[in-house]
């Protein structure tokens, strides 16, 4: 197993095709496909499926990619500090839920950093993608929250990856909404009241189970649903439908605006955030720093006697 068959490898995951890969590499096809066989031969495993439509990258392809990523990441830092003696930027990166204070812990690591010397990566992403991110070491970190209903499950997934879940913080279930919004003004909200408006849930695409729903009381019938990929839509529903959403609380006006709010729900549930990290493995300084931010909002989220999301 050398270098590079695990760039050749990298390459064709990327491309999701033999030809476009050997173009990149300036490569014959044939050369890349017989690298390839023969890396899947020496690794014991199948790394692609192949078809007339494409090259589909297999689970255990998935892991391998990942651990090949990592080891040429190592060597490009050992080459540019040792070898080509180039100034190498130090990389950060976090996966995500859809939480607005994570993305705002993140610009103010960022601002604390600085630009010239790190390299920064932020993913908003499904619940099964912050997992396979950080078991692929795509990411440092991922934030995401368990609770009562999906603990169960999530800790066997996270155990089989190879994960540990650390909490940050408990939360209370709250009601994200417009803040012109019929029951705006209400200091408590049932579900009964809310069930003349539509409830708004993100997609989980492919791996749509309610243990990996990003909202709590996923298996609550609702009358009214409709799933949204991304936060800038699913304001505009609050807006434009009287939409709500389920969520743990602290309102960050930084980069959501000022014109939503969150109000209790009346329910006994309770959800908790916090990071996933490879077993065995120790947080950077500025995964730590990151972290600290994070800190901050739950601090906030106390003072406030409400907690954390969108």
């Amino acid at each position: 197993m050398t270098l590079t068959q695990l760039k050749y490898a990298i390459c064709v995951a990327q491309c999701n095709s033999l030809n476009e890969a050997a173009k990149k590499l300036y490569i014959t096809q044939p050369s890349l496909s017989t690298a390839i066989q023969a890396l899947e031969r020496e690794a014991g495993i199948e790394l692609f499926y192949r078809s007339q439509s494409g090259i589909i990258v297999t689970p255990e392809g998935e892991e391998f990619i990942g651990y090949a990523r990592q080891v040429v990441e190592q060597y490009d830092l050992l080459d540019a500090k040792y070898i080509e003696k180039t100034n190498v930027k130090k990389k950060f990166s976090v996966s995500m839920q859809h939480y607005t204070f994570a993305v705002q812990a993140f610009v103010q690591l960022v601002k604390h950093f600085g630009m010239e010397e790190y390299e920064f990566a932020v993913h908003e992403a499904k619940t099964y993608e912050v997992i396979e991110d950080v078991k692929n070491l795509k990411s440092e970190i991922g934030i995401l929250y368990i609770n009562e209903f999906n603990e169960k499950v999530l800790q066997k997934i996270f155990a089989d990856a190879n994960l540990e879940f650390h909490p940050l913080l408990e939360c209370g279930v709250y009601v994200y909404l417009w803040k012109k919004h019929p029951l705006a003004e209400e200091k408590e909200i049932t579900l009964e009241q809310l069930l003349e408006y539509p409830c708004l849930s993100f997609e989980q695409g492919s791996h749509n189970s309610f243990y990996f729903a990003e909202e709590v009381l996923s298996t609550f019938q609702y009358k009214q649903l409709i799933k949204a990929n991304d936060r800038a839509t699913m304001l505009n529903l609050m807006v434009g439908l009287n939409g709500y959403t389920l969520c743990s609380g602290i309102i960050c006006e930084e980069l959501n605006g000022s014109e939503y709010m969150a109000v209790k729900l009346k329910s006994s549930e309770k959800m908790t955030i916090g990071y996933l990290l490879r077993k065995g493995s120790t947080l950077s300084p500025i995964g730590e720093k990151y972290l600290e931010e994070i800190a901050r909002y739950k601090e906030m989220g106390l003072q406030k006697s409400y907690s954390l999301r969108l």
